[in-house]
């Protein structure tokens, strides 16, 4: 038995981790998909795939990133050793341009020129609108109003970039609502189009190719621990929203069992903490929902983490015991992204100061020779207008 079946994390050949995952679409839908599926395993192994996929990685996006030691903090705090992943340094400032990338080159290889994606807090949005860029390809995002308005400087990048911004405004007008109409779209246009899907959630394949190429993030921080402490982590953190970088920065460790995986929801969208099984954008997996399956309203201060589902890995994770999920309420949130900016001079963003905020509070109860990794998924430099209005209410 592998050490990835003993912490019961195998996945299906159908695209299930556990009781979670699959694929509910239509026919047609599915054929795509299927479609999708083979390539994708075509081209994962394939060397010459690979070398431009590093290629991008390194000469485009940045890679690889710091681990960087967050020695002020963990002074103040007075416990665990805080290592900060610093996805924060990618090209388009997060961790979405990893997966973006990869799946751009593989949309490249299946003939693609129309590319489709949504987004919430618009990290996702112009890493595909700069990917698309980069290889003179057609990009539609579909946003939520809501979001639009709580992002308008990435709304405006998106566009810089060349890219359609189509401001969805059924619903809540949040990330639920624009995965609707970026689902809508492909049914429609799926013999040409290919929907870079930024989250590791939605039907099989997906949550497999995001996991993926964002595995990235936990192989070069295994390595980064391993050269600076000789050993591995105690604790890796990270945000949960949709699922794609907590998912990356558990991936190598998943085997490990003696490294806790902690995943941090906020209060008003923890579809781990109180969420159940059901039915959402055409796959299975803890879901907040009312008793007849519909999803609840959800809200964060956070748009990324605006979402009533969660991938099927994570929920799997969760429900095997292999991985822990909390929340953090929106005070600790805004506390925590005040004080790695002032402390460490990182201002994270609204997302990554979920994690931030529950390593603040479980470090000084931990032991100075134990070793947190925490992810940050993103720079803050979008959430800026917005924190400074939340504030201002706050006082």
């Amino acid at each position: 038995m592998s050490k990835a079946e003993a912490v019961g994390v195998e996945q299906s050949e159908k695209g299930y981790f556990g009781e979670f995952g699959g694929s509910f679409v239509p026919p047609q839908l599915k054929e795509v998909l299927e479609v999708l599926d083979q390539e994708f395993n075509k081209y994962k192994d394939d060397p010459e795939f690979n070398q431009e996929f590093l290629y991008y990685m390194k000469e485009y996006v940045g890679r690889e990133n710091p681990l960087t030691f967050a020695g002020r903090l963990t002074e103040k705090l007075g416990g665990a050793k805080l290592y900060l992943k610093r996805e924060d340094l990618n090209h388009t400032g997060a961790h979405k341009i990893n997966n973006v990338i990869g799946q751009i080159l593989l949309a490249k290889r299946m003939g693609a020129h129309r590319i489709i994606a949504e987004t919430g807090a618009g990290q996702h949005g112009v890493a595909t609108a700069t990917a698309c860029a980069m290889l003179g390809m057609e990009c539609i995002i579909y946003m939520g109003a809501e979001d639009i308005r709580r992002q308008e400087l990435n709304v405006f990048r998106m566009e810089l970039l060349g890219a359609k911004v189509v401001s969805v405004t059924k619903g809540q007008g949040r990330l639920k609502d624009a995965v609707d109409e970026a689902l809508n779209d492909l049914v429609q246009n799926y013999d040409h189009t290919f929907y870079l899907l930024g989250s590791a959630v939605g039907p099989h394949p997906f949550p497999t190719i995001v996991h993926h190429f964002q595995s990235i993030i936990s192989k070069e921080s295994k390595r980064q621990i391993l050269e600076k402490e000789g050993r591995l982590p105690d604790m890796v953190v990270s945000c949960v929203g949709g699922g794609s970088n907590a998912i990356g920065a558990f991936s190598e460790y998943i085997p490990e069992k003696d490294v806790r995986l902690v995943g941090v929801e906020p209060e008003e969208a923890a579809s781990l903490t109180k969420g159940t099984p059901g039915v959402l954008h055409g796959f299975k997996c803890l879901c907040l929902q009312d008793e007849e399956g519909n999803p609840l309203p959800t809200h964060s201060i956070s748009a990324g983490l605006d979402y009533p589902g969660i991938g099927p890995e994570h929920s799997h994770l969760k429900v095997s015991g292999r991985a822990e999920y909390y929340t953090v309420t929106k005070k600790e949130v805004l506390d925590a992204f005040q004080e790695l900016s002032r402390t460490e001079g990182i201002i994270p963003a609204l997302e990554s100061a979920h994690a931030v905020a529950y390593a603040l509070k479980v470090a000084k109860e931990m032991n100075n020779d134990q070793i947190i990794i925490v992810n940050i998924s993103g720079r803050g430099d979008k959430d800026v207008n917005e924190v400074r209005e939340l504030l201002k209410k706050e006082l």
